[in-house]
């Protein structure tokens, strides 16, 4: 199959020469000329214009969309739609809000255009190891695109599968980025419990590589973990300051809306948060509280 492909950053590079090492033809979107240069050097075909791109390939099009969430996703559809056709199909592969993913589809069905989320994860990993692909959208036209996503997953049959309808892929995968939230929050309170344990001496490098096999906590996120251990084993030069993405909120809202309670996503989140407030307000009257009402002594900035 042929595809064109907007937002060649490092993920969307990485899918790309996947999808050219499983026989695909891919065709890509840059402006400069020296991402022109990048993309042409690793086999991707290059396209200085949406039209150029649109013209790279033959009817039905497929354009793979791996940009960031929000109004760079409506302004590159707005500006996209008008070079395509009936039938044509474009794929949001994406962190899109999944409500945003179900306007989008409604407003392109008017002008017969496909539109397909496919929630995907496997990060600067994939391109070794394949991704996992959470997809949306119209059964028959999934079915179409089988080839790609069977290339780009771990294997042909494992790590992908249509969920459902338009905004399900997104919907899913956003779900998932809330339970990596709650899994990542648990290792980094673990590890920072046996770094406390001074008695002990503990080596957390190799406390990871023993949970890593045989464990019931081993998993992807405990070999990165050993992995960043062993490359920096008291995270030296890194400042405790956890930046999130907006699935955790979405999650979180999400959870809300339904009336299910997901304690451990929100105060993973929660915990970003805070992370990010050098200057805790709510801390600094918590100890003037214990001051006022107790005569506790307040340590001073």
């Amino acid at each position: 199959m042929e595809l064109g492909m907007i937002g060649l950053g490092r993920m969307g590079g990485n899918m790309a020469q996947r999808l050219m090492r499983g026989g695909h033809r891919v065709a890509g979107f840059a402006r400069k000329p020296d991402a022109l240069r990048e993309i042409a050097e690793k086999g991707i075909v290059p396209a200085a214009t949406l039209e150029a791109l649109v013209n790279e390939l033959k009817p039905p099009r497929i354009i793979w969309l791996m940009i960031p969430a929000g109004t760079a996703v409506d302004e590159t559809i707005a500006a996209l739609s008008p070079l395509l056709s009936a039938d044509d199909v474009i794929i949001d592969g994406g962190n899109s809000n999944y409500k945003d993913t179900q306007r989008r589809a409604q407003m392109l069905k008017t002008s017969h255009i496909h539109y397909v989320d496919t929630g995907t994860s496997g990060g600067v990993w994939g391109l070794e190891n394949g991704y996992s692909i959470m997809v949306g959208g119209d059964e028959q036209v999934v079915a179409r695109l089988r080839p790609l996503f069977e290339t780009l997953a771990p294997a042909r049959d494992k790590g992908w599968g249509h969920v459902g309808p338009s905004g399900a892929g997104h919907f899913t995968k956003m779900v998932h980025n809330g339970i990596e939230y709650g899994m990542m929050q648990a290792y980094g309170e673990g590890f920072a419990i046996l770094r406390h344990k001074e008695e002990f001496n503990l080596d957390l490098h190799q406390i990871a590589e023993i949970w890593r096999d045989g464990s019931v906590v081993q998993s992807w996120l405990l070999d990165l973990t050993a992995a960043a251990l062993a490359e920096n084993p008291g995270l030296q030069d890194i400042a405790p300051y956890v930046s999130d993405s907006g699935e955790g909120r979405w999650t979180v809202a999400e959870a809300i809306d339904l009336d299910v309670a997901a304690p451990v996503i929100t105060l993973a989140l929660l915990q970003r948060l805070q992370s990010r407030d050098s200057e805790s307000f709510s801390n600094k009257l918590l100890s003037a509280l214990r001051n006022q009402f107790g005569g506790h002594a307040m340590k001073k900035a």
